[in-house]
């Protein structure tokens, strides 16, 4: 018996299994979602499938979100940080302070931050930044005000997802 010896294994492959949870894995971590809410949303892209497929109503719902929104907006460097921004009450939409982050933005919504957020170093700095930035072609960007509006709905193609959705979708369908 010899001491000391380590054998190398080489890694096995994942299972289609595996492979699948990790895309899901992947995208719900990307969106900062916890397992129920992220399973409520791909169930209910899988029901209201009309016009558009699932893969396309599952990012748009999850682009929709208000949190995803301000990301997208420029105002937060991740979503986490945009989901904090939210819950602690700097933004305005429709003129209305909302603190719910799953919140869905509808077309015409404006969003905006709170009057007294505005005078903040976070968001002065921000503002620096946010000159050079530009938005995904449904929000409509105010950089002088710091205010957006929603014009239309995103699309897959704005979401470019990191992930392969069809797996999500088949480790949901087990």
């Amino acid at each position: 018996m010899q001491q000391g010896v380590v054998r190398k294994r080489r890694p096995s492959q994942a299972s289609e299994y595996g492979k699948q949870l990790r895309e899901k894995q992947t995208l719900k971590q990307e969106y900062n979602l916890r397992e129920r809410q992220f399973k409520a949303y791909v169930t209910r892209s899988l029901q209201e499938r009309q016009e558009k497929s699932s893969p396309e109503l599952l990012m748009q719902f999850l682009e929709q979100r208000l949190d995803n929104a301000i990301f997208r907006m420029g105002l937060a460097q991740s979503r986490p940080q945009a989901r904090q921004l939210v819950s602690h009450g700097h933004v305005l939409v429709n003129g209305r302070p909302l603190d719910i982050p799953s919140y869905k933005v509808k077309i015409n919504d404006v969003i905006s931050l709170h009057p007294s957020s505005k005078t903040g170093k976070y968001f002065t700095e921000q503002a620096l930044t946010l000159k050079k930035y530009e938005a995904p072609a449904w929000i409509s960007l105010d950089k002088e005000k710091i205010e957006a509006t929603v014009t239309g709905t995103p699309t897959l193609e704005d979401a470019s997802p990191s992930v392969e959705l069809s797996m999500v979708f088949e480790f949901y369908s087990r």
